[in-house]
């Protein structure tokens, strides 16, 4: 990209972020990069959450807090989990559930999306280790209907779009920090 099309770009990018956008562009690396905290914020409305497991527990989930697991390219999300059954167990067993997500790109409607999601970690000092396995099916359950295909941001047109061309976010990696979208054009 030659340098008249950078700043023509930087100025369209700064108008989009002035208009309530959530991402930052490098115009050098060609990428979008969302922090942690920006991912957390999209994360948030998302909890507390009360679900049913088998119809016969109630799970609520509340308190999450991310992580960026650069090595295996995923996003963390550790939430307090209290599972309740009063003709089960005597009292709610609370756990701290450890789930992570990949990320991916859908097209149709320009957002990206948390992706197979699953289970990293159970921690319950609640119940013996013999209900580990429920537990993390539970925890899996959870972790699929909270978070498979959730939208963490939908890019506007215009972000993908310039002097008449078209762009793509394309290989997405997980950082110690932030999640960094490349772009090209299509």
């Amino acid at each position: 990209m030659n340098q008249a099309k950078k700043l023509a770009c930087a100025a369209l990018l700064a108008l989009g972020l002035a208009q309530g956008a959530h991402a930052a562009y490098n115009i050098w690396t060609n990428e979008y990069s969302f922090s942690k905290q920006e991912l957390e914020t999209a994360i948030a409305p998302q909890f507390p959450r009360k679900l049913r497991y088998m119809e016969i527990f109630d799970v609520t989930l509340s308190n999450p807090r991310l992580g960026m697991d650069p090595e295996k390219n995923r996003l963390t999300t550790v939430v307090d989990a209290q599972i309740a059954n009063p003709l089960l167990l005597a009292r709610p067993v609370n756990a701290a559930l450890t789930m992570s997500s990949g990320f991916k790109y859908d097209s149709a409607t320009r957002s990206l999306r948390l992706d197979a999601p699953k289970v990293e970690n159970v921690d319950t000092k609640d119940l013996p280790p013999q209900y580990a396995q429920q537990l993390t099916a539970l925890g899996n359950t959870a972790a699929d209907q909270l978070l498979r295909d959730y939208a963490v941001y939908t890019f506007k047109p215009e972000q993908l779009e310039m002097n008449g061309k078209r762009f793509e976010p394309g290989k997405i990696t997980v950082e110690k920090d932030a999640v960094k979208v490349e772009i090209k054009e299509q």
